[in-house]
């Protein structure tokens, strides 16, 4: 924490945050819709569903050794549980991905913590092209609509054009 606020970094995946999670939950979305037209679940059901999020997770830039731990977590409890009552079997692996993404990406959603004192900063970092500007953009659309003032600054010393685009995006 500084003197004029709360830093709070915000990371970026390599392709846009946009890119990652748009794909990630047409994905998913793909395998749990083909779970619940299943009539009865196999194991071989399970696991194919389990090798499919495992293609997604790796294809939204995740990395292999986190998805490795991811699914070995999601096996483990699919392994002993019993499908409750109120839940069909597609329905509890449902609950288990769900779970463990929740868990992976680091539990409870957390709001956004604002300094006492205005400014608070915010300090977005990624990679070249991954979405930091249009990202920095929609943080300043979302904190008008919260009823706060954003003042939007562009550092990046790389890619001058980046300056015009956040201006350009924060007017609309």
């Amino acid at each position: 924490m500084g003197r004029s606020g709360v830093i709070s970094p915000v990371c970026i995946g390599a392709r846009g945050p946009g890119f990652v999670f748009e794909s990630l939950s047409e994905k998913l979305q793909g395998v749990f819709a083909r779970l619940r037209g299943s009539a009865r679940l196999t194991e071989q059901d399970v696991a194919e569903a389990l090798r499919e999020v495992r293609i997604a997770l790796l294809e939204a830039d995740v990395h292999f050794r986190v998805v490795k731990e991811f699914l070995a977590r999601v096996k483990e409890r699919a392994a002993g549980q019993e499908v409750l009552g109120t839940l069909t079997g597609a329905q509890t692996v449902i609950k288990i991905v769900h779970d463990e993404l929740v868990q992976m990406l680091g539990g409870e959603a957390t709001a956004l913590a604002f300094a006492e004192k205005p400014p608070t900063v915010l300090m977005l970092c990624g990679l070249q092209g991954s979405g930091k500007t249009t990202t920095c953009a929609k943080l300043g659309a979302w904190m008008r609509r919260q009823g706060r003032n954003p003042l939007l600054v562009a550092c990046d010393i790389y890619r001058p054009a980046a300056v015009k685009q956040l201006q350009v995006l924060g007017e609309q």
